[in-house]
């Protein structure tokens, strides 16, 4: 059994089709799961809630967490120590492998690429939190506690994302007949990682059993992108004039004022102020992969929230 924690996000979805190819028994967890392939099983769970977690991940071999929380500082500070002890612990009781999802939020804030080994520098709670996550599962593989791998992604996009900044930012306010909106700088350079790509990756780590005590970046595209650069690609296909309305940390703060989530981005936009380069060679050479172009994922994605609109 490979269990999939945080089915029906991003992540979780595309990789449910993924797996498929490895395996036909699959269980996706989450407080309502649903099937994406005919032959997996659902298993409803609240994955903040101990006993639920460990039953989730009884007799699985592999378990892949990439649940998501709400986008709160105080909700991680709370949640996800919790949540990943419980996991640890129900891998551990069940011999199966944990094939951990996480972002580059410990990186902080980083000058060049960021690559596999670049060293924990979070300048954000949100990161801090993320860093000891890190930290105790790397702990635990390299003492043999468990066979573990840590996968990451950049900043996401791609077809049928609600959680994704830029299909909620541009192209969904495009569809609308709105201003594309971008988060400080749409001048900076920026790596996305598409959401498929992603999901492949990490099917194919989660059965590699080489790939097993290390880290993994997801595969993404090489050359970054600017703001400016992505908005044109998906205007030319929704056909809009790219136009681009910048959202400051101030405008963030006053909508912040009556949104926490919007609040708990500020401490974020570091990101989207600087250059953000996501170096992804070792999964590429490692296993021979050409990312998916900036220019095909955004036409995938723009084509998704099309039929979306439609229904």
């Amino acid at each position: 059994m490979q269990t999939i924690l945080g089915g029906g996000g991003a992540i979780g979805t595309p990789l449910g089709r993924e797996l498929k190819k490895y395996t036909n028994k699959i269980r996706i967890v989450s407080r309502n799961a649903k099937k994406v392939n005919p032959s997996d099983e659902i298993f409803n769970a609240d994955l903040t809630n101990r006993e639920q977690t460990l039953k989730a991940i009884k007799g699985s071999k592999v378990v892949y967490l990439v649940a998501g929380l709400k986008y709160t500082t105080k909700v991680w500070q709370e949640q996800w120590p919790r949540l990943f002890d419980s996991v640890l612990e129900g891998c551990k009781k069940e011999g199966a492998k944990l094939v951990f999802f996480d972002n580059v939020y410990p990186y902080g804030k980083v000058d060049g690429p960021m690559t596999e080994e670049t060293p924990f520098n979070p300048c954000s709670k949100k990161g801090e939190i993320r860093a000891k996550l890190d930290s105790k599962m790397i702990e635990e593989y390299t003492s043999g506690n468990i066979q573990g791998v840590i996968i990451r992604g950049a900043d996401f996009y791609g077809p049928g994302i609600s959680s994704s900044a830029f299909n909620l930012l541009v192209i969904d306010n495009m569809l609308k007949g709105k201003k594309a909106n971008w988060l400080n700088n749409p001048k900076a350079l920026h790596t996305f990682t598409y959401t498929p790509d992603a999901a492949y990756a990490t099917a194919l780590i989660g059965n590699t059993e080489t790939a097993y005590n290390q880290v993994w970046h997801a595969p993404s595209q090489s050359d970054p992108i600017t703001g400016e650069e992505m908005v044109k690609i998906a205007a030319e296909f929704i056909g809009v004039e790219p136009k681009i309305q910048v959202l400051g940390d101030g405008m963030l703060f006053m909508a912040g004022l009556f949104n926490p989530t919007i609040m708990s981005m500020i401490e974020m936009s570091y990101q989207f102020k600087y250059d953000y380069i996501f170096n992804s060679d070792k999964f590429k050479k490692a296993f021979n992969y050409t990312p998916t172009t900036y220019r095909d994922g955004i036409k995938a994605a723009v084509e998704a929230a099309k039929e979306i609109k439609k229904l």
